[in-house]
């Protein structure tokens, strides 16, 4: 029986070593090294190109090689060769250091770092309005820039940009949470609608006053645009709910009562508008500001107010800059919620 031939690393006087190994010791310059010495067959002209003296550069090699357990080539005085198991080695020592560059490509991108998948959250009383509009806009001046998108009441979409899930959320502000930044986009204003033929429709002025609260019609608690217009018409707690502002929209339509609804919803749905009466309010700062917000920890940060610069210079045509209100005499309480 002819004898086991010894490993490698015996033959070399590279030092065996156990597996699992640490990757603690483990540097890439080293593989820049042994890449040079692959390319170049010379010890000597790899150093000079990886800008080091020689022997510093065989001294790393052969360090490398005690790491891996066995040598990357095969030196005499006359030529340098990867050994069998140092050509597989290099190959997978390629594949590392191109990772490696994509890694700083990824770090340096453009934008200043807003770029591929952000999570980005909204309220549903605004998510299916706006965000057709927002996709459009990011599609044409950051195509660079995914989104992954969802729905949801403040609350629980604060609770998500928390813990980390979510990474920005389009919001009614003020944020009733610490712990985050906003950065205001635009104004909504709200309209009063009616069915056709309600008293309100009739009246040639729309005053906040005039709203009476038995016959206002709200979305179900944890919804902000319910305590938004709780707020606005300084209303007693209502019994007649609506699950979403889709089924509002039927209840009105079918008589039911009156609700105020965001300008961006409105304008979405122009079909109903021949059953629902829609109309504007003497009141300019009856509506909503709509808000881009982060998490104050978040590395971003600059990042994320260059875009909401951009959303805010291109806000949707049936909303307002939100400098162009005057907040000087807000509209009673004004409150934030889901």
């Amino acid at each position: 029986m002819p004898p086991i031939p010894p490993p490698e690393s015996a033959l070399s006087g590279a030092p065996p070593t156990d597996h699992p190994r640490s990757l603690a010791g483990l540097s890439l310059r080293d593989l820049e090294y042994a890449q040079a010495v692959a390319a170049l067959r010379h010890f000597g002209r790899a150093a000079e190109r990886c800008g080091v003296s020689q022997p510093a550069l065989s001294e790393q090699i052969r360090k490398l090689e005690a790491i891996l357990g066995t040598p990357l080539f095969e030196r005499t005085k006359r030529r340098v060769a990867p050994t069998p198991t140092g050509a597989a080695l290099l190959a997978q020592i390629e594949r590392v250091m191109q990772e490696a560059r994509h890694l700083l490509t990824l770090s340096h991108g453009p934008h200043d770092g807003v770029s591929g998948e952000i999570a980005l959250g909204a309220i549903e009383t605004l998510g299916p309005y706006y965000l057709p509009f927002l996709l459009r806009l990011l599609r044409q001046e950051r195509p660079d820039l995914s989104l992954r998108l969802t729905e949801g009441r403040t609350a629980r979409l604060i609770d998500r940009l928390l813990d980390g899930s979510l990474d920005l959320l389009l919001l009614a502000l003020p944020v009733p949470r610490p712990g985050l930044i906003a950065a205001p986009l635009f104004f909504e204003r709200f309209l009063l609608a009616t069915p056709p033929g309600h008293a309100l429709a009739t009246l040639p002025i729309l005053s906040l006053d005039e709203l009476p609260a038995d016959d206002l019609l709200l979305l179900e608690d944890g919804h902000c645009l319910r305590d938004q217009a709780l707020s606005l018409c300084d209303a007693k707690p209502v019994t007649r709910h609506a699950t979403s502002l889709e089924t509002l929209w039927q209840m009105i339509a079918a008589g039911e009562g009156y609700s105020l609804l965001p300008a961006l919803a409105v304008a979405a749905r122009p079909e109903l508008q021949e059953l629902v009466c829609c109309r504007k309010l003497n009141d300019d700062a009856a509506g909503r500001e709509i808000g881009l917000v982060w998490r104050r920890s978040d590395p971003r940060t600059p990042s994320f107010r260059t875009l909401a610069t951009l959303l805010a210079a291109q806000r949707p045509p049936a909303t307002h800059h939100a400098a162009a209100i005057d907040r000087a005499a807000p509209p009673r309480r004004r409150r934030s919620g889901g």
